[in-house]
């Protein structure tokens, strides 16, 4: 398992994650702001992208919901966690 590469989508998750978080919190008061809105949607969008980059690659990132789907053997067991690297 290549460690480095994924702390690096880890990384980049949660970098547009807090895109994401900001950009929802500005709208939450400013919610006319129509650059904002498509910022916010194009910044969902390469979320979701990239945590599915990182599931196909190294498994789930939740162990249901939004986690995706399990290849076999269930993945959610096999380590190390996202929070563990």
């Amino acid at each position: 398992m290549n460690c480095e590469k994924q702390m690096s989508m880890l990384k980049k998750i949660q970098e547009m994650q807090f895109v994401a978080v900001e950009l929802n919190l500005y709208l939450d008061t400013h919610p006319c702001d129509v650059e904002a809105i498509n910022d916010f949607n194009c910044a969902v969008q390469m979320l979701e992208k990239r945590k599915k980059a990182y599931q196909d690659e190294f498994g789930p990132l939740l162990n249901f919901g939004f986690g995706g789907y399990s290849k076999e053997p269930w993945q959610w067991v096999e380590s190390p966690w996202p929070w563990e690297i």
